[in-house]
């Protein structure tokens, strides 16, 4: 059987490298071709996934135009996903870009569009997604253990977006304050912020979790730095018709979720009718509460098997057997996430409650 040919174009994203390691390793998936307008970009990933040199470009157009790749994925800064899967889109190939979905609710509109238009599927990486406890809250969910979903409430984030690279390897102190001048997660004019880059994660997957509802209206307050045109820590209150949701989101964590999770700590609580349930990132169990066991009891999270361990595994098998992308990935999902996260941007700069924008 011939192997699935993958290409990543546009490191501006340190999850490029992780990425490219799921495709590494996934036994009927290579990695066709790298491209980045800056070579030293992708020096790290070229020696450690053994990609050749005739596999590597600084133009798109050649990369897609000799590799011929099946799927490519985008890792570009925030406001700049709609312009690159705009480029990548009439060739033809399938399209995973990592999250967030978009700089703006305009520019996600214009990634739909592109890739209806050329007949390509568009999925967005969330990398909770594939965090087993959260994936067992989900079971739980769609088996009627918490009833209807009434309300999420999401804490997430980690020391900050330069704390860490590709397979979280550590940075330091001085790593970060070196690199902020320049880099485009503290550009507003790029889609940087926490509320931009990281609110997603919990729209989105509290989007997925209430089974696609949409909030009626929106507040959010946010705490920005001086000396930083960005927010660090953003907190939005989201009103539905079964009540109120709450996405928080922090770059500054005490520690990072994967070593100790920081108080409080990052995950999901899912309150139902009959129910609640807390979801906690990288956890070995889940915490429900029910009627019949009103003191909540641990739940073992469930082993996830492939295709559903990554991103990676579950576009390939998607693409595979002609399906289509689902749940937090596809655009239907990720947009309803997009548009509590557009109305809180213009909820923060207004200092007023908003309705949901269109």
């Amino acid at each position: 059987m011939a192997r699935f040919k993958i290409a990543g174009i546009n490191f501006d994203h340190f999850h490029m490298g992780d990425l490219l390691r799921m495709v590494h390793e996934h036994p009927g998936a290579e990695i066709v071709g790298l491209c980045d307008d800056d070579p030293q970009r992708m020096t790290t990933a070229a020696k450690s996934f053994h990609v050749p040199e005739e596999q590597i470009f600084t133009d798109h157009v050649a990369c897609l135009q000799q590799t011929k790749p099946d799927l490519v994925i985008l890792c570009p800064a925030a406001s700049h996903h709609g312009e690159w899967v705009e480029k990548v889109a009439p060739f033809g190939c399938d399209i995973m870009v990592e999250k967030p979905f978009a700089g703006s609710l305009a520019e996600a509109d214009r990634m739909i569009a592109a890739t209806q238009a050329s007949g390509s599927r568009l999925a967005i990486n969330w990398p909770l997604t594939w965090m087993p406890s959260h994936r067992t809250a989900k079971r739980l969910i769609d088996e009627s253990m918490i009833g209807e979903v009434l309300e999420v409430h999401h804490y997430g984030g980690n020391r900050g977006p330069l704390w860490h690279a590709a397979d979280k390897v550590e940075r330091t102190a001085s790593d970060v304050e070196r690199e902020k001048p320049n880099s485009w997660f503290y550009k507003r004019n790029q889609g940087g912020g926490s509320l931009l880059d990281y609110a997603g994660y919990g729209t989105t997957l509290g989007t997925w979790f209430m089974n696609g509802r949409r909030p009626i209206e929106v507040s959010c307050v946010v705490d920005q730095p001086e000396g930083l045109e960005v927010d660090e820590h953003s907190i939005i209150v989201a009103r539905y018709d079964t009540g109120l949701s709450k996405f928080e989101t922090r770059w500054g964590t005490f520690t990072d979720p994967w070593t100790h999770q920081p108080h409080p700590k990052c995950g999901f609580v899912i309150v139902g009718t009959r129910g609640t349930i807390s979801s906690e990132d990288y956890a070995d169990v889940v915490n429900l509460q029910t009627e019949s066991h009103p003191a909540a009891r641990p739940i073992a999270v469930d082993e996830l098997a492939p295709p559903q361990q990554n991103p990676v595994q579950y576009m390939v098998d998607v693409i595979t057997r002609g399906g289509q992308v689902e749940g937090p990935l596809s655009p239907e999902i990720s947009r309803i996430g997009q548009q509590i996260v557009d109305t809180a941007v213009q909820s923060a700069q207004q200092r007023a409650t908003l309705p949901l924008l269109d």
